[in-house]
């Protein structure tokens, strides 16, 4: 896996074996970005789920102002360190948080924060066929706090399975899709009031 594009462009950045990470594809990536453009230089940025750190490294690489990751295993964040040191990018711009993501989003929510852009690409939820979803996605779209962190003008990009059915709360505003065989990636924006 590489970062794609910025100064770290076509750096490697590690992935832990086995199953307990699932990063974003590399095309699903690059469309996604290719997708926010120039919104990622100079934005403040929240990274849910972070696994590898590899979305939280990309916006930085693509000149992103701060970049805030929330990885809850101990592992993953370790790695996560170890890409920031090897893609060579600005330590000072990043602040990794160890913890659960709901926990993150109330507590940043609750000191104020604020993000131009919010990534999360959690783990996949099942197949949700005539019941509502309990995926991670659907917890966030939930999430009271999640709203509180986005800036007005902002975006939130979810990924998700594309058998997991999400309801879009009255919260957001969906703006795009993005479908790569299995994956989804929904930019939303809050909605307009």
């Amino acid at each position: 896996m590489r970062i794609s594009g910025g100064i770290s462009g076509g750096l490697l950045v590690k992935v832990p074996k086995g199953f307990d990470v699932r990063p974003t594809p590399d095309l699903v990536k690059q469309a996604l970005f290719n997708s926010l453009g120039e919104l990622v230089i100079g934005a403040r940025v929240l990274e849910l789920f972070a696994g590898t750190g590899a979305l939280g490294l990309e916006c930085l690489s693509r000149g992103a102002g701060h970049v805030v990751s929330v990885e809850k295993a101990n592992r993953h964040a370790r790695m996560i360190q170890e890409n920031l040191l090897s893609t060579r990018l600005d330590s000072r711009q990043f602040e990794l948080r160890i913890q659960d993501a709901f926990v993150a989003v109330t507590q940043l929510a609750l000191a104020g924060r604020q993000f131009d852009l919010i990534l999360a690409d959690p783990p996949y939820g099942e197949k949700n066929v005539g019941r509502r979803s309990t995926s991670f996605a659907q917890r966030l779209l939930d999430d009271v706090h999640l709203p509180q962190l986005l800036a007005s003008d902002g975006r939130f990009v979810l990924g998700h399975t594309k058998r997991d059915n999400l309801d879009i709360p009255d919260a957001w505003e969906e703006i795009k899709m993005l479908k790569h065989g299995d994956s989804v990636m929904r930019f939303l924006q809050l909605a307009k009031t």
